[in-house]
């Protein structure tokens, strides 16, 4: 194998801003991770379905290339998928069904399994069990993106670009006028404990917005939620509001697996605040911004509003900038271009 290697890339979600129905939060790192493997010297094709053109109309085969056949690679990478009952796991061609991880199944057979090309699983969602044989297959690298990961896995965090960091103008962000003081956007997927222990209480005594897909929200009827928004409306959301919390999935927080919300968050300025049962919170946030429960929260964003475009302001904006550093793109780059340099080295 050369300098370059061919990577085959499966992936269900969207290089673009995609559709606004869709859950797929890969949105704000996927392109940076390829952008960023192709300017290390590599060649990457998509093996899952064009979603960006076939869904949003949004044709990128200039820059990028899709195959859904079984075309010649080095090394096949995968964002792990798993079976979502209804969706999934019916047959080919029924109402509502979506063919990934069929797609992943074969390409496992082929690739993985009767080639045995060297493999990276990045289980970005931890849904692979501890205990699956894959774990242990000579040629499968899994990857998580967490601090502290399954034992045996390697640490592949959320990308993003160094150049957006070192953009970032502290001063400029706290200058900002930001009309809603608390706000949080994601999905409920397995975050309602979270939710009722650090966000619901505060954002019923502040101005508030709940953006995402909430399926059920009658346990909350005073809080304000707004439903999925579109992808560029994410960014704006955060540069309107003083602060969010970093709600987490248990399996994360144990893990000290951070999504891409807080990269999102500070580099639009808005102050991201961490419950203190994640693992690792040191790591992702200055020891101002942890907080116990809501109201600690609601302390927080009144502090914040205090010192709203104030130097205080400015230095705890540089600061949370700075925690952003173990998310580089450079860093996540780095990792993966040593696994795929370096085939023998793949191994769980």
């Amino acid at each position: 194998m050369g300098d370059e290697v061919r990577i085959g890339y499966s992936f269900w979600g969207f290089l673009g801003p995609g559709i606004t129905d869709t859950p797929d939060g890969g949105r704000s790192h996927r392109r940076t991770l390829v952008d960023g493997l192709c300017t290390a010297g590599h060649a990457i094709v998509f093996l899952q379905l064009n979603r960006d053109l076939c869904e949003a109309g949004d044709d990128l085969t200039g820059p990028y290339g899709w195959d859904v056949g079984l075309p010649d690679i080095d090394a096949l990478f995968l964002e792990w998928r798993w079976p979502i009952p209804g969706r999934n796991t019916t047959p080919c061609g029924r109402p509502g069904h979506t063919c990934d991880l069929h797609r992943q199944a074969d390409l496992l057979a082929h690739y993985t399994h009767q080639l045995g090309t060297p493999t990276i699983l990045w289980d970005k969602d931890r849904q692979l069990p501890a205990t699956d044989p894959l774990r242990s297959t000579h040629n499968v690298t899994v990857c998580e993106p967490a601090l502290r990961p399954t034992p045996g896995a390697v640490p592949l965090l959320f990308p993003v670009a160094d150049a957006a960091i070192d953009a970032a103008d502290p001063a400029a962000l706290a200058a900002l006028a930001r009309s809603t003081p608390l706000v949080y956007v994601g999905n409920q997927y397995d975050r309602d404990d979270a939710f009722d222990t650090y966000l619901a209480p505060a954002a019923t005594q502040l101005p508030h917005l709940v953006a995402g897909k909430w399926t059920d929200t009658t346990r909350w009827p005073d809080l304000y939620f707004v439903g999925r928004i579109a992808f560029p409306r994410v960014a704006e959301i955060y540069a309107e509001a003083l602060a969010t919390v970093l709600l987490l999935p248990a399996r994360y927080a144990a893990a000290g697996q951070m999504t891409q919300r807080i990269f999102e968050a500070v580099l639009a300025g808005c102050a991201p605040l961490l419950p203190a049962d994640v693992r690792c919170g040191a790591a992702f946030v200055p020891p101002s911004l942890i907080v116990h429960n809501a109201t600690d929260v609601r302390h927080r964003v009144g502090w914040l509003t205090e010192i709203a475009g104030t130097g205080e302001h400015v230095q705890l904006i540089a600061e949370c900038l700075r925690h952003l550093d173990p998310f580089r793109l450079s860093t996540q780059v780095d990792v993966l271009d040593r696994l795929l340099r370096h085939p023998e080295s793949v191994a769980s």
